[in-house]
């Protein structure tokens, strides 16, 4: 049940994620693509996860969740990058964006002070990644866990 629950939990991420790109018309470059990606990756790994609930299968999920994990990395990095480089055009900070320093113009852009990117969107990503990854974890009932076996105490 539990495992059911976090497999359908994942799959409304992946959902709300996708209507989230596509109102934000998040596909006008290829970094922008990324996410779509991610989701395609999500998608097959819940599919591995819930209906092919193999030892290979899981690995595979998993490795797929992990460079989910990664994307979504790249993604509040993308996010925060592209903040942080329309900081001398925001009117507030135009006249002194060079003379600030350094830590405080990532934090500008880390918290959209400066910039339309939001930093943390992409965490979404991670966030379904991981909760996947917790269902991969928690094998279907009737089946031998990885340890279990003839000859192995499971």
């Amino acid at each position: 049940m539990l495992r059911g629950g976090l497999i359908g939990v994942t799959v409304l991420g992946i959902l709300g994620t996708a209507f989230e790109l596509a109102t934000e018309q998040h596909w006008k470059n290829w970094e922008q693509l990324v996410a779509w990606g991610a989701l395609v990756l999500l998608a097959v790994a819940v599919a591995l996860v819930a209906f092919r609930d193999s030892p290979r299968g899981v690995a595979v999920a998993r490795a797929l969740s992990l460079a989910v994990l990664l994307a979504a990395v790249f993604g509040v990095y993308a996010h925060v990058a592209a903040n942080y480089g329309a900081g001398p055009l925001d009117q507030r900070y135009a006249a002194t964006w060079e003379s600030l320093p350094v830590t405080l113009r990532w934090w500008y852009a880390f918290t959209k002070s400066v910039g339309p990117a939001p930093s943390l969107a992409p965490g979404a990503l991670a966030q379904t990644a991981l909760v996947l990854l917790l269902a991969s974890l928690i094998r279907r009932p009737g089946t031998r866990g990885p340890t279990a076996g003839p000859g192995r105490k499971g």
